[in-house]
């Protein structure tokens, strides 16, 4: 590499050329080697050392590398980090290279792949509880369609959607990769461009009809051009990732936005359905009620909650299927113990399809369906199934051949390599037996060989050994080297080390070649076993993909009926009618996370209706308002998603969006305040929400001056009660709203309350009708820590605020007379009232000397005074 112009770096280039902005991993024997900038890159995210080989243009080459035996494992650090790689592996051998070009010629080199976050199959690289989708958008005469796809198990959807809902569509889907054509107007910063011909909906259309072997797509649906054009943009990018190899892609599948309850991106992040505010999955949703024992079923119930089902009829056989499992705990341990016992069906059969598979997803796939088997047999006994089972139950069996000939052929622990054999059954092939035989007793005849050449020289130091260059060879320790050295000997020298000599003889270089030919043999007949037993697999791979599904969606169904019976909770009733009823509502994180601590969740109803559609809800901070919201929202997702609800009861009328204007955030990237953020998120519900829907806003107007917030928040409840005429919880600190209860009918007071006792403010976090009498700001921020002669001012600015608004109605009458130094005796005072207080509360006869002692001592370092 010493010089532009050799023909290693011609290669090299001419591959980075193709791999664009990827890392190339060029292969040099036993490594994958990066180069350039590349190496920078990778020896940063991966820190390992960055090195340097040769020199190109006078400078020296920056290089690191990675073993090909570990590549995954660097693959998925570098996936994580945002990169993408291109994979460039040598084409040819070596001597290969030789026979065409001489001795000196290069070993060809070609991009076989590229892997990118949306494109992911290997089981190192994809997280087992999350789904992995590519999405591709296109945009057709003013109208968006989505085709997204997870190849690793090969389910691909097509979805129209409004341009202005395209944010909200995306954020449900949350791809791994988005893929847009290059001239479009707002593209993502982190996603893929291709050319706009990739985009062509006749071109989506021809390959669809080429995949799955049509030619009509009626059968699978009815899919408008726009979908067609986004399922070609996909196809296009899979086509090129895999360098003209498409993974598995199962029939399409015609979504409709109408059939899923809609939600916005910041409805999302703030319910934190499938992931925190800090983006993990510990504190969301889905972790605490996720209770599948398979990765297919916990991708499943993430997809559940995402994308909440609009159709009574719908939800009903989910409810009704989780219902069947909830009330015969029997049934459920039984169904769960089987199911743990089921490999990850979907993504090996989506290995195996792109071409990636391995004998050990052969035996998953064995596995999986002999367990599906099992577990239609402990299911179809049942009477009076309800429907959706009843739907489930033909798809677990039907594979019969296919287990059978996979349990015939495979080992029962196939290895994950299949390029040295030993995952065909004895008894499969009886050519391979003999072959077998022949290498098992070659390597026996060595043995004996060994045995009987220490016998001959009387070295029992004497070894045969086998390495890749020399292949069986006789050792022997230096100092007897000589022994062997004679013409007459038997024995052909072959290398002389440092601390020893190799030989080898006529005799052991017949067996070695017995064995060769014996073991190659054997491995050849082993790989056309392998190919074999794939097209098998490919012949079935939409009915096996369809049993994964049925598994997956059973494993979700005993999921949700075992977080059930461990919570306590109910089945929703779900109505066709605009009310929201719930007795004992809790939320079900916040529940968790303080039963850790040793406390207690305090339940509370909530009951919208028609005449009653509006809550206006007060009360201090930290009393509970913005859980108290949030956990209604979520009670009607986990509803309509098909679960059970934490609650004593609940009646939910079908939501047809989900708002949620809960927590202040900004969006500085985008040039947006937190004021401005939570602006953008009302107009979107003041524009979009109906009837039907459910709103829940949290302290609209705060980011702004006192009187221009109050103006907004009183316009924003008028117009979410007169026009939209949705059901709302609007929780607020604004007193003054109250006075909206006079002249909007369906509007009525609530507040969390508190009391203060002893100068402490205490939250009860119990729900009341009625106005908050105030808003326990001062006894909120002494909680907090915030220091005592802060607090005081504070009050003295509170007390002279309120005397001026009650004088003259002007907020901030009087304020110009506060004496600035004022707090500070103010604080004295309060402090002496409360410790007053506290002193005629003490019953000083019932306290024994050592509780008399404390109390003093106490005291006196509330004071300042140090203890003697």
């Amino acid at each position: 590499m010493a010089g532009s112009a050799t023909p290693m770096m011609q290669q090299y280039h001419q591959l980075k050329a193709e791999a664009g902005d990827c890392l190339l991993f060029y292969r040099m024997g036993d490594f994958f080697e990066l180069f350039f900038d590349d190496a920078k890159t990778a020896a940063s995210v991966l820190d390992i050392a960055l090195t340097s080989r040769g020199e190109h243009d006078g400078q020296p080459v920056p290089m690191c590398g990675v073993p090909v035996h570990a590549a995954e494992n660097y693959l998925a650090r570098l996936i994580r980090a945002g990169c993408r790689v291109a994979i460039a592996e040598q084409v040819e051998t070596p001597e290969e290279a030789k026979k065409r070009g001489g001795s000196k010629a290069l070993v060809r080199r070609d991009i076989v792949r590229f892997v990118t976050a949306g494109t992911l199959t290997e089981e190192a690289l994809l997280e087992p509880r999350r789904a992995n989708i590519l999405a591709a958008v296109a945009e057709l005469r003013g109208t968006c369609a989505i085709a997204s796809c997870d190849i690793s198990t090969g389910r691909m959807e097509l979805e129209e959607c409004d341009p202005g809902q395209l944010g909200a569509s995306l954020a449900r889907i949350g791809a791994s990769e988005l893929v847009v054509p290059d001239d479009w107007s707002d593209c993502p910063p982190d996603a893929i461009t291709r050319p706009r011909q990739d985009f062509a909906s006749d071109d989506g259309e021809a390959q669809l009809r080429r995949i799955h072997s049509v030619s009509t797509l009626d059968g699978f649906g009815q899919f408008s051009r726009a979908m067609l054009a986004a399922a070609g943009g996909l196809i296009a990018y899979l086509d090129h990732a895999g360098r003209g190899k498409l993974p598995l892609l199962l029939p399409p599948v015609a979504r409709s936005g109408s059939e899923r309850l809609a939600m916005d991106e910041a409805t999302r992040a703030s319910l934190e359905i499938v992931a925190a505010q800090n983006g993990g999955r510990a504190g969301s949703l889905l972790a605490e009620v996720d209770r599948c024992v398979t990765g297919a079923g916990a991708r499943m119930l993430a997809e559940d909650l995402s994308a909440p089902l609009t159709s009574r009829a719908a939800i009903e056989r989910r409810l009704a299927l989780v219902h069947e499992i909830h009330h015969d705990p029997l049934l459920r341990a039984d169904m769960r113990e089987l199911m743990r016992a089921i490999p990850d069906l979907g993504r090996a059969l989506g290995r195996i399809m792109a071409g990636r598979g391995s004998p050990r997803d052969l035996g998953q796939v064995r596995d999986g369906l002999i367990e599906a088997r099992r577990l239609h047999g402990l299911l179809s006994a049942r009477k009076d199934r309800p429907e959706l089972l009843d739907a489930l139950l033909p798809d677990l069996t039907g594979h019969g051949a296919l287990t059978d000939l996979l349990a015939r052929a495979l080992v029962p622990s196939p290895p994950t390599e299949r390029s040295q054999g030993g995952f065909i059954a004895a008894a499969y092939d009886e050519g391979l037996d003999e072959l077998r035989e022949i290498s098992g007793n070659g390597r026996r005849a060595i043995a004996a060989l060994e045995s009987r050449y220490r016998r001959e020289t009387d070295i029992a130091s004497l070894k045969i050994r086998h390495n890749g260059v020399l292949g069986y060879f006789i050792e022997v320790p230096a100092r007897h080297g000589d022994a062997l050295m004679a013409p007459d000997s038997g024995f052909i020298h072959r290398q002389t080390m440092a601390n020893a000599v190799r030989f080898n003889s006529l005799t052991l270089h017949e067996e070695a070649n017995r064995i060769s030919e014996a073991g190659g043999r054997a491995i050849a007949a082993e790989e056309a076993h392998f190919e074999e037993l794939v097209a098998e697999v490919a012949r079935g791979c939409e009915r096996i993909a369809a049993t994964a599904a049925a598994l997956a969606r059973l494993d979700v169904s005993a999921s949700q009926a075992e977080r059930a019976a461990e919570g306590d909770w109910c089945r929703p009733h779900i109505s066709d009618d605009t009310g929201l009823a719930i007795t004992g509502g809790r939320h079900p994180v916040v529940e968790a996370a303080l039963a850790k601590q040793g406390e207690r969740f305090v339940a509370n109803d909530c009951a919208l209706s028609q005449a009653d559609r509006l809550w206006l809800v007060g009360g201090p901070n930290m009393g509970g308002k913005s859980t108290f919201l949030r956990q209604n929202a979520l009670i009607v997702l986990l509803a309509q998603a098909g679960g059970y609800v934490p609650a004593e009861a609940a009646r939910i009328g079908l939501v047809d969006r989900l708002f949620s204007r809960v927590g202040a955030s900004d969006n500085l990237a985008r040039g947006r305040s937190t004021f401005m953020v939570e602006m953008v998120e009302t107009a979107a519900i003041l524009s979009q929400a109906s009837e039907r829907s459910y709103v829940i806003l949290d302290e609209v107007g705060r980011g702004t001056s006192t009187y221009d917030g109050l103006a907004l928040a009183w316009a924003v409840a008028e117009a979410i009660h007169e026009r939209n005429r949705c059901r709302c919880l609007f929780a607020t600190h604004y007193h003054e709203l109250a006075r909206l209860a006079e002249t909007c009918p369906a509007l009525s007071l609530h507040h969390v309350r508190a009391k203060e006792w002893k100068g402490d403010l205490v939250l009860l976090h119990e729900l009341a009708e009625g106005a908050a009498d105030r808003s326990y700001g001062l006894a909120v921020a002494r909680l907090a820590g915030v220091p005592k002669d802060v607090v005081a001012r504070a009050k003295s600015v509170l007390d002279r605020l309120e005397k001026g608004r009650a004088q003259t109605g002007g907020l901030a009458a009087g304020l110009g007379e506060l004496p600035l130094f004022a707090a500070a005796a103010e604080a004295e005072e309060e402090e002496c009232d409360a410790l007053r207080e506290e002193l005629q509360a003490i019953d000083v006869d019932a306290l024994s000397p050592r509780e008399a002692l404390e109390i003093l001592y106490r005291l006196k370092q509330e004071a300042g005074t140090p203890e003697r």
